[in-house]
């Protein structure tokens, strides 16, 4: 392993829009990457550059000289500005990097990538080590922009923009009338709130502000809203507004700040007219805490007010309902919700059960509990027969608190389907959830998925409402991803492996990203890069036992079985300690590893546990199709009567 330590003008380059585009025309998209590789490949290479790897629709290439990597860029940029919806964003930075085999590491390469994120369309920036090398180039024209701290950089950088000449020529964004005909007039999306308190500690509680006015609204039938994770993947960018519209399909974007001192607040909103940048409607609140419910619905009705959205009697209800005048019960029911949303599941239900227990009729915070247990419970983190019945007793006690929540039903689908196998009512769940709350995004995904393809069968409804998902969040990198296994199951191969890569690269350093684009490849028999993303899944998973079944999966196929055995010992020898594996789990991996015996043991064991994964092995793609044809499997279909 050959590896040397030096400096380097490292330069990160990405599609601007990629993602949108693909879920526009993916034919035409694929075509516009492969162009901007064959564009930039001899360029870089003209400028004495190293072509390192490409990472989803961008490229990573290194240069001796802070100049060579400036003047490619421009050069790149300007080539671009000939082919029409090509545009990029660049960033370089100039710093001593680890090279490795043909990689590279270090805080260097963040730092580039960073940059590039930030930059805006068909522009260029660079860190101050770069600028001073390039400022007394006279052919290099350069502008400072700000000093800002980039994510998972320690101290702050200063940030300088690269001066083209010419016109990027961005369609769309120069043309009102065009970016009108491409948004929809009643619709908006809310951007997380800036966290003004200097306390990185308070991320929650603005994140969880803009969220609660975002549910709020999402219930309004006469307005489009954007979906969290797609509004929120811009948290923290300078990104033109305009973009951000177009990107999202919004006519309006609602931004704010949040500083949170004491028990006091000062709250910032203003909407925006995307087509224009013309402020609709802004105000400022300086507030005790307790005011928080008001200055919520106030900033609601306010957005329903100037978007001349028709608000029936219910629905403003709904929007100005308070759940809890506790307020420290809130602050920990935001801190829960925020955690929920990074997947921390434990933290997520310790803040809920704090929330509850300040306000035992807080029905929002047991609805949290209920989504968190679902998931420890459906995804095997933890025995279904530990967990499951509490996803029942905080779903119900949810609902009866206030049967408008549409997430507690959506819970509940998932309870009834995974550990009482009681179809009907599972099914009746989610579409009360869908009923109460249209776009709501999770019940789409999870019936879509789960019960519509997986427990009925109906791989083609099933896909309709992951396209549903979709468009309520198209960069929600997990709809892609239930979607991919749709697809996968219909036997749709070609547009499921397109819409895998979809999903990894809006979550390229996910666990699940990583597994969704291993299975894809897999099946293209791309072998060796199925290895290099399954192996970095379990990683990154610390080692969970499912994606150890899915490297047994892998090696057994490679005929690599010694090393599918090492894992099966390795699942064996935590259960020996007393930890908690699946029985499922273990039954596909003696099935791969062609012990059908055991395979058909562990899922008899899986039965006497309502072990949550047995509802979807009737359709599962992933069992192994020994233990598939096996009479005792096809009996235990029989006995957990799926519905026909």
């Amino acid at each position: 392993m050959s590896q040397s330590r030096r400096l380097a003008a490292i330069m990160f380059t990405d599609i601007v829009g990629y993602t949108a585009l693909m879920g526009e025309d993916e034919r035409k998209t694929l075509d516009l990457l492969l162009k901007s590789r064959q564009l930039q490949r001899p360029t870089i290479e003209k400028f004495d550059g190293t072509w390192i790897k490409e990472i989803g629709d961008g490229v990573l290439a290194s240069f001796h000289t802070a100049t060579d990597a400036v003047l490619c860029a421009i050069s790149i940029q300007q080539l671009c500005n000939s082919i029409s919806d090509l545009k990029l964003r660049i960033g370089i930075h100039l710093g001593e990097m680890v090279f490795e085999d043909g990689d590279v590491f270090g805080d260097g390469v963040n730092i580039a990538s960073r940059l590039q994120a930030a930059a805006p369309i068909g522009g260029i920036w660079i860190s101050e080590s770069v600028y001073k090398n390039v400022s007394n180039k006279k052919e290099i024209e350069t502008r400072f922009v700000k000093e800002e701290t980039l994510k998972n950089v320690k101290e702050p950088i200063r940030i300088f923009e690269v001066i083209t000449n010419f016109d990027i020529g961005i369609p769309g964004l120069s043309d009102q009338k065009v970016l009108t005909q491409i948004v929809s007039g009643k619709s908006i999306a809310v951007l997380p709130f800036i966290n003004m308190s200097n306390d990185s500690e308070q991320d929650y509680f603005s994140d969880g502000m803009a969220e609660e006015i975002l549910n709020s609204l999402s219930h309004l039938k006469d307005l489009k809203v954007a979906g969290r994770t797609s509004s929120f993947q811009f948290k923290g960018k300078n990104i033109d507004l305009r973009e951000i519209g177009k990107t999202l399909g919004v006519a309006t974007i609602l931004e704010g700040s949040v500083r949170k001192q004491g028990d006091r607040l000062r709250i910032t909103a203003q909407l925006i007219n995307v087509a224009d940048g013309f402020h609709l409607w802004s105000e400022k609140y300086d507030r005790k805490i307790d005011d928080v419910f008001a200055i919520q619905d106030e900033i609601a009705l306010a957005i329903t007010e100037n978007l001349k959205v028709l608000l029936l009697e219910k629905e403003k209800e709904i929007i100005t309902k308070s759940y809890t005048q506790n307020t420290d019960a809130y602050e920990f029911y935001l801190r829960g919700r925020f955690y929920l949303n990074k997947r921390f599941l434990f933290q997520s239900l310790e803040q809920f059960k704090k929330a509850v227990e300040l306000d035992p009729r807080f029905a929002k915070a047991r609805a949290g509990m209920a989504d968190a247990y679902v998931i420890l419970g459906f995804y095997n983190y933890l025995p279904a027969k530990e967990i499951m019945p509490k996803v029942k007793e905080t779903a119900d006690a949810a609902i009866r608190l206030d049967s408008s929540l549409c997430e507690p039903y959506c819970s509940l689908g998932m309870y009834y389907a995974s550990y009482e196998w009681r179809w009907k009512e599972a099914k009746n769940s989610f579409l009360k959830s869908i009923q109460l709350n249209p776009q709501y995004v999770q019940t789409h995904v999870w019936f879509g998925h789960y019960y519509l393809c997986w427990i009925e069968g109906k791989t083609e409804e099933g896909e309709k409402h992951l396209n549903i998902a979709i468009e309520l969040e198209p960069y929600n990198a997990m709809s892609y991803i239930n979607k991919y296994a749709v697809l996968f199951t219909a036997g749709k191969m070609d547009e499921a492996y397109l819409t895998a890569k979809q999903g990894y690269e809006m979550d390229p350093d996910s666990v699940i990203g990583n597994r969704i684009m291993g299975f894809a490849l897999f099946y293209k028999k791309q072998y060796t890069e199925a290895t290099t993303h399954l192996e970095f899944a379990s990683k990154l998973s610390g080692y969970a036992a499912f994606n150890q079944v899915d490297l047994i999966m892998l090696y057994t196929t490679l005929g690599l079985s010694e090393k599918a055995k090492d894992v099966l010992e390795d699942l064996k020898m935590r259960l020996s300690t007393g930890k908690f594996v699946s029985s499922c789990i273990m039954s596909f991996a003696y099935g791969f590893l062609g012990d059908i015996d055991a395979s058909i043991a562990w899922l008899d064991r899986a039965f006497e546990e309502r072990d949550a994964y047995l509802c979807i092995l009737k359709y599962y793609p992933w069992v192994p199709e020994t233990v598939r044809q096996d009479e005792r499997f096809k009996a235990l279909l029989r006995k957990m009567d799926f519905p026909q």
